[in-house]
């Protein structure tokens, strides 16, 4: 009997930030959750990201400007020992899982270029893949379904219950792979297709859902760059730093 993906290891990502521009903002907190068919461990990281941390993102995540200048990491080597982590995982095929994984892997591509970093394509000599997005699964899987599709609405939707709060960068990464666990429940097939397949099937349903995205907005008349095209990762946007 052949083994599927689903049974792991896999390694969830996720980061907690000073904002939602991936070519400006910086990570504030990270997380790692490697999972097996017989544990989970959970590796996370402060940073102080050399920035202020605006009102409004420390009232999500937690962590105030003055907090993290006390507690936490230098970005240099907090971003270096995340990367390492993630590409050892790229490199050995072990997938990795993030919640609307562009946000988290552009911005990381984004921290470590600003430290003069490799980043992931410059490490691995290749894209970062195998990548699995629980968001653009159940968007192509469940097309038609109405609501919200933030982490915590899909934890409602699949009766996921948090170990904590969400918004906490580990609390998200469990919740994370107990969705996709039960995303691959609902729609087994999924789990029958190797990674490679998996990971192109996700770009091209991605590259379908914000094609009519942003025609919809097109049409409301809605200003604004819309949804990127590209799924999981672009180059960034001008010079970051």
């Amino acid at each position: 009997m052949t083994t599927s993906w689903s049974e792991g290891p896999l390694l969830g990502f996720d980061t907690e930030t000073t904002g939602v521009d991936v070519d400006s903002d910086r990570i504030v907190t990270a997380a790692l959750v490697r999972r097996d068919a017989t544990s989970t461990s959970i590796t996370t990281w402060l940073i102080d990201p050399g920035v202020p941390i605006p009102a409004e993102a420390a009232a999500i995540h937690g962590i105030t400007t003055e907090h993290a200048r006390e507690h936490g990491r230098p970005p240099r080597d907090a971003l270096e020992e995340i990367a390492v982590e993630l590409a050892e995982a790229f490199r050995t095929g072990v997938p990795v899982v993030a919640y609307n994984a562009s946000f988290d892997l552009r911005l990381l591509d984004a921290e470590l270029r600003r430290h003069r970093l490799p980043t992931l394509p410059d490490r691995l000599y290749q894209a970062a893949r195998p990548v699995i997005d629980p968001l653009v699964l159940d968007r192509a899987e469940d097309r038609f379904r109405r609501g919200k599709r933030k982490l915590v609405d899909l934890c409602g939707f699949y009766r996921v219950i948090e170990s904590g709060s969400l918004h906490s960068a580990d609390v998200d990464v469990v919740a994370t792979l107990d969705v996709l666990e039960r995303i691959l429940g609902r729609f087994p097939h999924l789990a029958e297709l190797d990674l490679d397949t998996l990971h192109e099937y996700q770009v091209s349903a991605h590259r379908a859902w914000a094609e009519g995205f942003n025609a919809w907005r097109a049409e409301q008349g809605l200003d604004g760059p819309g949804a990127e095209l590209v799924w999981p990762t672009r180059e960034p946007a001008g010079t970051l730093w």
